[in-house]
């Protein structure tokens, strides 16, 4: 009996390994935002055998906390309204960077959607804050459909799981930015272009130009940018008919 109780706890403790390498392993893995945070709810769920995994992320602007992940096919859930800094359990988490663990949501006044948690049958409660470098931006939700008092052990894996997912969506979240940046740039690089080109073409001063691009933009319904890029090809089109 205990040599069958040690291979199944050290089952359990490479299961557990494994979770936290696999979410590790995202932090250089070139995945778009969306895709990352359902596979960490998706591992989140897998390792701690919970009813539903949630993932929220703190809104930088209007200080509120997003559900962006969760495995739950429940529609109740799914659409549970924002979380202020220190509104409800998520809140209070993600406010003082503190593990909260609550043995019954529905009994705990402290949670604001108890109605939902009767109607999906949702119990214990673990929320881990999502932290770099001490900076909350988000919160990590596990619960169970009956009654669970979190192990140190199990709470240890969640918070693992949690620091690897926040360091890789702080990766994510600076490499759209870095890309956003790269390809204002170039949209920039393309309309000076366009407008010099429509400067000479058209004989007129180049912030006319800009406004024609403008104007056009508006009424065509698409982007200065693709006006841009058909006054350039038009150009080059002109010019190769030249030669």
């Amino acid at each position: 009996m205990a040599k069958r109780k040690n291979k199944k706890s050290y089952q359990i403790y490479l299961k557990q390994i494994e979770a936290i390498s696999k979410v590790a392993n995202l932090i250089t893995s070139g995945l778009y935002l969306e895709e990352l945070l359902r596979l960490v709810v998706q591992v989140t769920a897998e390792t701690m055998n919970s009813k539903i995994s949630s993932l929220m992320l703190l809104d930088p602007d209007t200080k509120e906390l997003v559900i962006k992940a969760t495995q739950s096919v429940s529609e109740s859930y799914n659409k549970k309204p924002n979380l202020k800094l220190g509104e409800g359990i998520a809140g209070l988490v993600a406010k003082d960077n503190k593990t909260i663990c609550v043995l019954d949501i529905r009994e705990d006044s402290r949670y604001l959607n108890r109605e939902v948690a009767k109607k999906e049958n949702l119990c214990s409660l673990a929320s881990v804050p999502l932290a770099v470098k001490a900076r909350v931006i988000g919160v990590l939700n596990c619960y169970t459909s009956k009654k669970h008092k979190f192990t140190k052990p199990e709470l240890d894996v969640l918070t693992a799981l949690a620091n690897q997912a926040a360091v890789a969506i702080e990766n994510a979240e600076l490499n759209l930015r870095a890309l956003s940046a790269e390809e204002a740039l170039t949209t920039r690089k393309l309309i000076e272009r366009a407008k010099e080109i429509l400067s000479q073409e058209a004989n007129i001063l180049p912030s006319e130009a800009y406004r024609l691009i403008q104007k056009q933009s508006m009424d065509s319904r698409k982007s200065m940018r693709e006006i841009a890029e058909a006054i350039i090809l038009a150009k080059d089109i002109k010019l190769k008919n030249k030669t």
